[in-house]
C-alpha cells in the first residue's frame, strides 16, 4: 500500500482493501471474459491524467504482478498543447513509479479551436484526433492491445446516446477491433462502477489533471445521461447492473433488425420445425399410452 491509502484509519484502510480487491477481481473477470490480454501482449494504456486512466494503470500493474500469461505496460500520454497544461505532472509520477511511458506532443488544440466554432462541442473532432495519433503510435511501436479508461457507466451513459438521440442499440464494447482492422481497443475496467474509480483515485491521491479543452463546456446529452442513472440508481438500487447485464444478453430474434436477423426466411424454418415437434409429440404420445 502507498503512503497516501498508508494513512488511513484502520477502518478506512480496511474498506479501502475491499474497493481494491473488488476493483482488480472486476478488471480480471472482464479481462478473462472478452481474453483482452493473452501472452506476450503490449499493452498501452493510454494515460490522460484523469482518475480513471490513473486507475486503469494501477489496477493492471498490481493485477500483472500474479497473471496466468506475461505481459507489456507502457503509458502512452497525448500533451495537446492545451494552454496550461502541467508538462511535468505526468512525467513526474510514471518516473517516479519506475512505469516505462511515452509522451506523445501534438497540438490538436489548436485545431479543435480552429475548425470547431465557439459555443460547440469538442468533443467529438477532438476525439477522432487523439484517436488517429494513438493508433499511429500503437502501429508504430508494436503495441498489440490498446488500454482505454471507459467504465460501466462511461458504456451505459454511451448506450442511452445512442437510443435517444442516435436511433441506434450500441454503445461501448469492452473489446473491439479497430475499423482498419489493424488495432485492438479494450475497456478492462467495463465492470467497474464510476463512484468505485472515483474514491479508488481519491484514496491513491493520484495528480489528476483536468481537461481544459473539452472540460471548460458541458456536453449537455451526456451530462443528462448521467443524471439521469444517478437517479435510477438512486431510487432503483441495482438498476444499472441490470442494464448492463442486459448488454450481454442479447436476443436478436426479439428486436427487429432485418440485417442481423432473417425474419424472411422464418416460414422456411416453421415448416423444418414443425416437421420435427410433430414427430417428438408423436414419440411422446407414444411412449405415455403404452
Amino acid at each position: 500500500m502507498d503512503r497516501a491509502a498508508g494513512a488511513l484509519t484502520e477502518k478506512q484502510r480496511y474498506e479501502f482493501n475491499k474497493l481494491q480487491k473488488r476493483l482488480r477481481r472486476l478488471v480480471g473477470e472482464a479481462i478473462a471474459d472478452y481474453r483482452m490480454i493473452e501472452d506476450g501482449d503490449k499493452v498501452m494504456v493510454c494515460l490522460s491524467g484523469g482518475k480513471d486512466s490513473y486507475t486503469l494503470l494501477d489496477v493492471l500493474l498490481s493485477l500483472r504482478l500474479n497473471a496466468p500469461v506475461q505481459f507489456d505496460i507502457i503509458a502512452v500520454n497525448l500533451d495537446q498543447k492545451q494552454p496550461g497544461f502541467p508538462e511535468h505532472v505526468l512525467p513526474e509520477y510514471l518516473a517516479g513509479r519506475g512505469i516505462p511511458y511515452h509522451i506523445i506532443e501534438q497540438d490538436t488544440y489548436s485545431i479543435v479551436k480552429r475548425v470547431v466554432p465557439e459555443g460547440k462541442t469538442t468533443c467529438g473532432l477532438c476525439s477522432r484526433l487523439r484517436r488517429g495519433l494513438l493508433y499511429r503510435y500503437a502501429a508504430e511501436h508494436g503495441i498489440t492491445k490498446i488500454a482505454l479508461g471507459h467504465h460501466r457507466d462511461d458504456i451505459l451513459e454511451t448506450f442511452f446516446l445512442n437510443l435517444f438521440y442516435g436511433g441506434t442499440l450500441k454503445a461501448m464494447p469492452p473489446k473491439l477491433l479497430s475499423d482498419d482492422r489493424r488495432h485492438i481497443v479494450i475497456r478492462p475496467l467495463a465492470y467497474c462502477r464510476e463512484k468505485d474509480i472515483e474514491e479508488y483515485a481519491r484514496i491513491k491521491a493520484f495528480p489528476i489533471i483536468p481537461c481544459n479543452l473539452c472540460g471548460s463546456q458541458e456536453n449537455l446529452q451526456r451530462k443528462a445521461m448521467k443524471e439521469m442513472l444517478q437517479s435510477w440508481e438512486k431510487q432503483f438500487p441495482g438498476r444499472l447492473e441490470t442494464i448492463f447485464t442486459a448488454l450481454q444478453n442479447i436476443a436478436l430474434s426479439q428486436l427487429a433488425d432485418r440485417n442481423l436477423f432473417d425474419f424472411i426466411g422464418l416460414d422456411q424454418v416453421r415448416g423444418d420445425v414443425t416437421g420435427n415437434q410433430d414427430a417428438s409429440v408423436s414419440a411422446g404420445l407414444e411412449v405415455l399410452f403404452l
